[in-house]
């Protein structure tokens, strides 16, 4: 069926070619017959509604006529946000991304629709229709009228969530531009925003960046947590995804866990105390409590961990006793045990068979869900390079494997530390690697190169 000028055209083409009258398609459809006849003779615009009884009628994909209806909302009639909102919805549904931008043009010729199409781009977010909202926010944020509003680092905060993923350059790109836009978002926001922001240096091993943000953080939350201890009007403030008291002790566990990084096991064990002895916290409802329960539960794992990193072998046992209790954490204090062996030559075969379930491939998420899945996939990668480096140590070739492994999952992370020290852990020892690893091994460095070859410079500076 070739495209006519106007969707009621075409329809009245289709009538025409199946010998069909106004009143059978009406039945056919489901449309009134009289709306029917007033559509396909100009009297009236096409609802989004009708345009879905029509293209049911008519036997062609929903999305048939989407381009065309773009032209029907500004060139033959006037556009109405009653018919506008419903279409962006269902072309951010259906995928039709190009439809929303040709509609969009159109639209930001009037900066009135700014503010709805911003509404409908948090909308959008929510369900997970990323791209869609993506490309909303874009056009929200080249129309601001104002360039320090709420609403413009608002549409940056959400690109910035919507542009995160495994590729850690990309994350380092989406973090450098958005960084600047937190002092311009409300203050609930700017304090999820360091969060996030915090996870991805994190992951980048840019430490001074993260002690940077953890410390805006206390700073931020500490103030707003005085004034709502002081304030009559609490309920004014908004509602935040968690209590106030999470960022204050969540920016004494980054501190804490930038100093363990930094190899500094002392200081890392001083800080402790800030997050899990909280006597300052009063307030008691059930949340509160969960916050506080947590952070005191990750204070004393962090006491052992701490302990055993500084090399103190002889909490150990207590430290492995303690996670068999804490199905959660058995992967991350699983990664610190052997960390922690390769660091001091200790033998930890035993442990690793005691919980052999749990190895290698499976990331358990703590219940509190904190960490964000860039942190969590790092970490993944992190433990099988250190899994490898405990039995290449002994010339075993299962640390052949590991190593493989590892240079996988740091080259879809694009995390290129890891990636060099796969590389020269293997060329140490291809002595003892099999004919198949051989091949594994020129496979992932061809994936490596020819990635390397199509990315994009890495923003440089943030050390």
């Amino acid at each position: 069926m070739e495209p006519a000028a106007m969707i009621r055209d075409q329809l009245a083409d289709y009538l025409t070619q199946h010998g069909m009258s106004i009143n059978q398609f009406a039945i056919r459809s489901g449309i009134n017959s009289g709306t029917l006849s007033r559509i396909i003779n100009g009297h009236q615009p096409i609802a989004m509604s009708h345009l879905e009884l029509i293209t049911a009628g008519m036997g062609v994909s929903e999305d048939y006529f989407y381009r065309m209806y773009v032209d029907e909302c500004f060139s033959y009639s006037a556009p109405t946000w009653r018919r506008l909102r419903p279409f962006i919805v269902r072309c951010a549904e259906l995928g039709r991304t190009d439809c929303i931008e040709l509609l969009v043009q159109n639209l930001l010729d009037n900066l009135t629709y700014v503010p709805m199409l911003f509404e409908v781009a948090e909308g959008l977010f929510e369900q997970g229709h990323r791209a869609a909202a993506a490309l909303l926010y874009e056009n929200v944020s080249a129309s601001e009228k104002y360039q320090y509003s709420e609403r413009l680092a608002l549409c940056q905060y959400r690109l910035f969530q919507i542009a995160l993923g495994d590729d850690q350059s990309t994350n380092l790109r989406a973090a450098t531009l958005f960084e600047s836009y937190i002092p311009r978002l409300n203050e609930a926001d700017q304090l999820d925003a360091l969060k996030e922001l915090m996870h991805v240096y994190y992951t980048l091993q840019l430490w001074n960046k993260v002690n940077e943000l953890a410390l805006e953080m206390l700073r931020l939350a500490t103030i707003q947590y005085d004034l709502l201890s002081r304030s009559k009007h609490k309920e004014l403030m908004k509602i935040r995804e968690r209590p106030l008291c999470f960022y204050i002790l969540y920016a004494h566990l980054m501190r804490s866990n930038v100093y363990e990084e930094y190899g500094d096991y002392k200081k890392a064990l001083e800080l402790v105390p800030l997050y899990s002895e909280v006597d300052w916290i009063h307030e008691d409802n059930e949340e509160v409590k969960r916050t506080v329960a947590q952070f005191k539960e990750w204070g004393k794992a962090n006491t052992y961990l701490y302990r055993l990193l500084d090399g103190q072998v002889e909490v150990l046992p207590d430290y492995v006793n303690y996670i068999s209790t804490q199905q959660g954490e058995i992967f991350t204090a699983l990664f610190y045990i052997v960390k922690s062996a390769n660091m001091y030559s200790w033998d930890v075969d035993s442990i690793l068979e005691r919980f052999s379930d749990y190895m290698p491939y499976r990331i358990h998420l703590n219940e509190f869900g904190v960490y964000s899945q860039q942190i969590k996939a790092d970490q993944h990668a992190r433990f099988l390079i250190e899994m490898g480096v405990y039995y290449l140590r002994n010339t075993r070739s299962e640390g052949i494997r590991y190593i493989l492994e590892g240079l996988e999952s740091s080259s879809k992370l694009k995390n290129e530390s890891m990636i060099f020290k796969c590389v020269d852990l293997f060329e140490q020892n291809r002595h003892i690697a099999g004919e198949d690893e051989q091949l594994q091994y020129k496979i992932l460095i061809r994936e490596v190169r020819d990635a390397n070859e199509k990315k994009t410079p890495i923003v440089a500076g943030l050390n």
